[in-house]
């Protein structure tokens, strides 16, 4: 299985791209989708559309995991979240690919066993997770990776679960 992780936003989309093979991880990519503040909306998500195809394609992905959006405080930051969701989710849409989403408390968890955890330690348990020299770097890298961990891990475990529920 390869997963991209994905952690929108439509100045910053972080990715991370995660192989599960033999029930070991290796990280194969993750970076950031950066769009000028100055753009205009349309071409802002057509780049992320863009490179999250090009990442998919470049890496053989069969699934693609997103975070959740988080409203908070400010609904006006939502929608644009919810946009460049909608721009990934079409570029896996085109590829027939499984999509899974998941809140940042299930991924905190997923990666880390608190779903209160700080950043830094989400960054330090992907780090030992995927063998890397040093924690992912910017924050959105290590988010997009922890994500693509979160289902990697997760995914062969709910599969079990709903196979041995039909076999009831």
């Amino acid at each position: 299985m390869i997963v991209l992780g994905i952690d929108p936003g439509t100045a910053n989309t972080g990715y991370g791209v995660v192989l599960r093979r033999s029930g070991r991880l290796a990280a194969l990519d993750g970076g950031v989708i950066t769009t000028r503040p100055e753009a205009p909306p349309a071409i802002r998500l057509a780049a992320i559309h863009r490179r999250v195809s090009e990442l998919m394609d470049q890496h053989g992905v069969t699934v693609l995991a997103l975070e959740d959006i988080f409203f908070g405080q400010n609904a006006g930051s939502a929608f644009a979240v919810g946009q460049a969701r909608g721009a990934v989710m079409a570029a896996a849409g085109q590829r027939r690919l499984e999509v899974a989403s998941y809140t940042p408390q299930q991924i905190k968890y997923a990666v880390s066993g608190s779903g209160r955890a700080p950043k830094e330690q989400v960054a330090r348990m992907v780090q030992v997770l995927l063998s890397l020299e040093a924690p992912p770097h910017p924050d959105h890298a290590a988010d997009a990776l922890a994500i693509a961990i979160c289902h990697a891990n997760g995914a062969p475990h709910a599969a079990a679960v709903a196979e041995s529920r039909m076999l009831v």
